[in-house]
Parts: C-alpha cells; sequence; structure tokens
C-alpha cells in the first residue's frame, strides 16, 4: 500500500480506481479496511482515497504523544490530497470518521464537494464524556485493546450481524493501544460542530444504523435538520458499522448520493 509523508505522519493508503475522489476516514479504534467493500464497489466509478489515519493500521503514531486532535487527523489527510493532487472530493467519514470529517471541512470547506456523515454526532464532549473518555485512554495504556475489544464487540455490530464480527474483532485488536488512548484524549476535546453544519454549502449525506447505541438515530436527525442541504438514510438491522453490517443498503445510499453529486458534462 502506498504511503504519504505528510509534516508530522507518515500516512499509509489505498488508491484505487478513477474518476471523482471519494476519501474514506475509518472510526476508531479500526482502520481503512474498515471500507473494504466500498472500496472494492466504488472504486470502479470513483477514484477512492482510504488512508489508515496516524497511529491506526498501518500508518505509525510517529512522536511519542499524549494526545492527538481530530485537527491533526484532518491536515494528515489534507496534505494527502495535496500530494496526491486532488483539489477537492467528496469527504465520508464513520463515528470519529466523521468528526475528522467535520473537522477538516471546517478548516477547508474549499476540499468538499459533498459530505457523508455515518454514525456519528456533531456535539462538543460534555464534561462527564471527557472524563470516561480519558479513563478508557488510561485503561487501554494499562490493560491493551483485547478485553476492550471483546467487550464492544456487540455494541459495534449488532449480534446479528455475526457475519461482521470477525473482521471488526480483528481490526480493535490490532490498534496500537497508545495511538488509541491519544485519541481519545484528542476527541474530548474536540469543537462543537453544529454551526459548521448549520453553515454548510454543499450536499450531505446523514446514515446511522436503527440500532446503534453509540450515536444513535436522534443524532443523526439531529444533523439533518442542521444541515441545509441533506439526505437521512437509517440503515435497518445495523448498529454501528452499517458499512459492514448491511453493506448492499448502505452502498446503496452512498450511490444514489454520488450519483446526485455527478457534475454536467
Amino acid at each position: 500500500m502506498p504511503t504519504a509523508e505528510t509534516l508530522a505522519a507518515h500516512v499509509f493508503y489505498e488508491d484505487r480506481g478513477t474518476g471523482p475522489a471519494l476519501l474514506l476516514v475509518h472510526g476508531h479504534p479500526f482502520d481503512h479496511t474498515m471500507w473494504q467493500p466500498q472500496i472494492d464497489r466504488f472504486s470502479r466509478t470513483h477514484r477512492v482515497i482510504a488512508p489508515d489515519l496516524r497511529g491506526y493500521g498501518d500508518s505509525p503514531l510517529g512522536a511519542m504523544t499524549e494526545s492527538t486532535d481530530l485537527g491533526e487527523f484532518a491536515e494528515d489527510l489534507v496534505e494527502l490530497l495535496d500530494q496526491l493532487r486532488i483539489e477537492d472530493c467528496v469527504l465520508a467519514g464513520l463515528s470519529m470518521g466523521g468528526q475528522i470529517a467535520m473537522e477538516l471541512y471546517r478548516r477547508h470547506p474549499e476540499r468538499v464537494r459533498g459530505l457523508v456523515l455515518a454514525d456519528t454526532f456533531p456535539a462538543a464532549e460534555t464534561e462527564d464524556g471527557k472524563k470516561a473518555r480519558n479513563a478508557m485512554a488510561d485503561r487501554l495504556l494499562r490493560e491493551g485493546m483485547h478485553g476492550y475489544a471483546d467487550e464492544v464487540l456487540d455494541r459495534m455490530v449488532a449480534p446479528y450481524n455475526t457475519h461482521a464480527a470477525p473482521h471488526v474483532h480483528r481490526m480493535m485488536r490490532a490498534t496500537d493501544p497508545v495511538a488509541a488512548a491519544a485519541a481519545l484524549r484528542g476527541r474530548a476535546e474536540r469543537p462543537d460542530y453544529r454551526e459548521t453544519l448549520a453553515a454548510a454549502t454543499v450536499p450531505a449525506l446523514v446514515v446511522v444504523g436503527r440500532d446503534d447505541t453509540y450515536t444513535p438515530v436522534a443524532d443523526a436527525e439531529e444533523m439533518h435538520a442542521l444541515l441545509p442541504d441533506s439526505t437521512l438514510v437509517v440503515v435497518e438491522r445495523a448498529a454501528h458499522l452499517p458499512n459492514l453490517e448491511r453493506t448492499e443498503e448502505f452502498d446503496a445510499a452512498l450511490a444514489a448520493f454520488l450519483r446526485s453529486l455527478v457534475r454536467p458534462s
């Protein structure tokens, strides 16, 4: 897989297909293979870029740090687009990846033609949430990823979607706990993106699994209401990873959205 050296990180990425650019940003604690079904399908019609965020998958964390904020992830992605000579893209992110997408759009709206926000939410962290994220970061540094992966698997992937569970479990267990802890601490300090969404000037697709308990349907409905030009799709019989749990339904929604963005010749 190719690698691009940004100012602070070596970002590994998959780059497949030709056509309009589609940048896929994975969630925590996963890697770019979270998007494998979408890479395989949409690279037939688009240039699909799927990076490993710094500290995840094959991208090293780099200099030792206690916290990686969402802005650092976003700037890595912009530098990757620069190195690939991609002026703008459809930007899709799931969970933490969705918040990174919102941060990238907040900083560089000219680089985004359309937003896909899946199983994510725009509000800043609550005080209780900050404490919980920092406590989990401490735990991951003490214990590693295995116990955490076992505990949360049934929330990431609904128990009735057993076909997706092994891949998700492997990704979580393989994640570097130091990088995961740094991302949790940075994510705890993220800004509120609701004003960014309310001022968005690009079309957006909001997707959520009906049975997602991390980012429930109400969060998706709030984003849909904030965004001036958005479509909301609720994927039935899916939890936090509908792109893997119900790939056909997720891909149908994404395909329809991408078709709506085709520029006249």
